[in-house]
């Protein structure tokens, strides 16, 4: 049976994780940059196959289910990363994928997510409730559902970044700061660097972690939460799993603007030669607008790169209202 959502994830978790995923994808770049005067290190995750983080999580997940939770499939929830993360892991396994994402999601991500071979079962954001689509899907067709952000081993995939991090540095960073949705990837890197500051950076009105960790309990989004352009951060809540993880070990987090992210594409463009995402630019974007401190131990997760092209065009040209 599988017990991968009730389990605690674990540092120890955490290394196998990394030397599984070492032995299928290359690491990814760890790059020197200047920032306020200060060199620090983007991690560029955005140069992964399916182009961001998530892939790591879901190659851990899916790669552990037993032969029965295999010819049953997977169900996954996603407005796109973790999407592609789990149709690459599932098409390299001979899994069957569905995968429920928002009607609003941006076009790559959906076209992305079908041409890797997984059925994509759209929601309406806002009005219905993902977490209710999947779980019928599952009640019809079975499946291990695979969340995003608060299951074990995916929390366990996403840490192995913060492995890799530490060997390209010889040494564990002083301080992480990590784009976050639901905290899988801030929980993950918690625990394979213990001794780092994490982190988590989210939207203004959308910093569900944040406010969980400043409470000591999870807290729902608003009934009338802004607008934000990062798709990729926007979890109604956090899991009781992740908040357990995070507690005692990150910091309270920042929250960045739509106008700090778009600064933040236009300066790995310009600066990196990257492309990233809105989601994907937010750490960088607290590191650039001062709200977080910087050291020379600092590293910095550039997290997704999956951007709607016209999007970006106009992001680049600062065309945008």
């Amino acid at each position: 049976m599988d017990d991968q959502s009730q389990r605690k994830p674990t540092s120890k978790g955490v290394i196998a994780a990394a030397a599984e995923i070492a032995s299928i994808l290359p690491p990814t770049p760890l790059l020197p940059i200047e920032i306020g005067g200060v060199q620090v290190h983007v991690k560029a995750e955005i140069l992964q196959p399916v182009g961001a983080f998530k892939i790591r999580g879901a190659w851990w997940r899916l790669s552990n289910l037993n032969a029965e939770e295999r010819e049953a499939g997977v169900v996954a929830v996603s407005s796109g990363n973790h999407a592609q993360g789990v149709a690459w892991a599932a098409r390299r396994l001979g899994i069957t994928a569905r995968i429920v994402m928002p009607r609003d999601a941006p076009q790559v991500k959906l076209d992305a997510t079908r041409a890797l071979g997984a059925q994509v079962v759209l929601y309406e954001r806002p009005g219905e409730d993902r977490d209710a689509v999947a779980a019928a899907l599952i009640a019809e067709h079975g499946g291990t559902l695979v969340h995003a952000f608060g299951d074990a081993g995916v929390i366990e995939g996403q840490g192995s970044a913060g492995i890799e991090i530490a060997a390209q540095l010889g040494t564990q960073p002083s301080r992480i700061i990590a784009c976050c949705g639901g905290g899988g990837l801030a929980a993950g890197l918690s625990l394979a660097c213990a001794d780092s500051a994490i982190v988590p950076v989210e939207p203004v009105g959308w910093d569900m972690v944040g406010q969980a960790l400043a409470a000591g309990k999870i807290v729902s989004v608003g009934a009338n939460p802004p607008p934000t352009i990062c798709d990729a951060l926007q979890p109604n809540a956090t899991k009781r799993i992740n908040l357990a993880v995070l507690s005692g070990r990150s910091e309270a987090g920042v929250t960045v603007t739509d106008d700090e992210v778009r600064a933040a594409q236009r300066f790995a463009f310009a600066k990196l030669r990257l492309v990233v995402e809105p989601g994907g630019a937010a750490a960088l974007a607290a590191a650039l607008s001062g709200k977080v401190p910087l050291d020379k131990g600092t590293v910095i997760m550039l997290t997704g790169g999956n951007v709607d092209p016209a999007q970006f065009a106009a992001t680049i040209k600062q065309d945008v209202p």
